[in-house]
């Protein structure tokens, strides 16, 4: 299986650059993954989409305003490092620019001496990691000085950090949203609770893998970086319970699936856990956790349109995105949205 078979070409236009003003006003097509049929709505019309005793599952991270910017000990150089995931207290994983200028015992200072990072390894790819010293609580200095870690092919401003995280967002710890969640507003989760349908929370901390391409032109070579996750137990009962009954698990987002699965592959079933998981999921894979997906339009050549490919086939979606080209839908992160049923 080759990379370059998830490929398409999309317009520079079609990539969103900024959210629009109601979250739920987004595009929604939907995709019959048994028969292929498409219908083109909005996402406000996913209640109707959704069957009374579904059970609805939301990552509920909370993205890091962890873009910082600062200057180099003893030099003008100015570096950049995004925050990754904290290895232990005050230990950092961070992906650095320009990565050539940090080595171990580089001392890096943010704002008015807010921060001070200290190199203690240099990995692969840009990759180093830092002991950070501050005064106060880490979480309130970045609230401060960061800035939310939008992806490179956003090039606007993010006005209001908060249209980068969902309405339920909670446990912090991701370098990227789940983007997904975004379209949901409190007003369609309590339309959607009050059809009966449930509604649960795991957590999965989006990182570095979000922000790398599949590089290799055979998809099998590719290597996931691993992401820490959560499960609950009382997560856990009502996901049984819906497995029981033949009721639908849906997914909302490519997050909340890898942590299904990953949880049903080792376990046999849901189960209160934490773990991290570095799941690959591309054409070929069996779902054992999740019978349909609320996601957004991917990348071309990406790790998450593969994992599409295997819910759906890979002609589908190639079928489905072309038609949403087509159509003028906004394409990742601030972009439309897609249901695959």
């Amino acid at each position: 299986m080759k990379t370059d078979d998830f490929d398409f070409n999309l317009p520079e236009h079609l990539i969103a650059q900024a959210p629009l003003d109601k979250r739920d006003n987004s595009k929604l097509l939907a995709l019959d993954k048994v028969t292929g049929e498409i219908e083109h709505k909005h996402f406000y019309d996913i209640i109707d989409l959704l069957n009374e005793n579904d059970v609805l599952v939301l990552n509920d991270t909370k993205v890091l305003p962890a873009r910082l910017y600062g200057i180099k000990n003893g030099t003008d150089a100015h570096i950049e490092i995004l925050m990754l995931k904290e290895i232990e207290k005050d230990m950092w994983e961070c992906l650095v620019k320009p990565a050539k200028r940090v080595k171990i015992g580089t001392k890096i200072t943010f704002g008015n001496h807010d921060i001070e990072a200290i190199c203690i390894s240099e990995g692969l790819e840009g990759i180093r990691t830092f002991k950070l010293n501050y005064i106060g609580i880490l979480y309130e200095v970045l609230d401060r000085l960061g800035e939310m870690p939008l992806p490179p092919y956003i090039h606007e401003k993010l006005h209001d950090k908060n249209r980068y995280q969902t309405v339920y967002a909670k446990t912090q710890g991701s370098a990227a949203a789940p983007t997904a969640g975004l379209h949901f507003t409190e007003e369609l989760l309590e339309k959607i609770k009050n059809k009966g349908i449930k509604i649960e929370y795991i957590t999965l901390h989006v990182g570095l893998g979000t922000f790398r391409p599949v590089n290799v032109s055979d998809v099998t070579k590719h290597k996931m970086h691993s992401e820490f996750y959560m499960m609950s137990d009382e997560t856990a009962k009502v996901l049984n319970e819906a497995k029981k009954n033949n009721n639908r698990i849906i997914s909302v987002g490519t997050t909340s699936t890898r942590t299904l699965e990953t949880i049903m592959n080792l376990y046999g079933c849901f189960k209160e856990c934490s773990g991290w998981t570095d799941i690959f999921i591309y054409p070929g894979y069996q779902f054992k956790a999740i019978n349909a997906l609320i996601t957004n339009f991917h990348l071309p050549k990406s790790t998450l349109v593969m994992l599409v490919s295997a819910l759906a086939s890979r002609e589908m979606i190639m079928n489905a995105y072309n038609e949403a080209i087509k159509k003028g839908y906004r394409f990742f992160s601030f972009g439309d949205s897609m249901f695959i049923k």
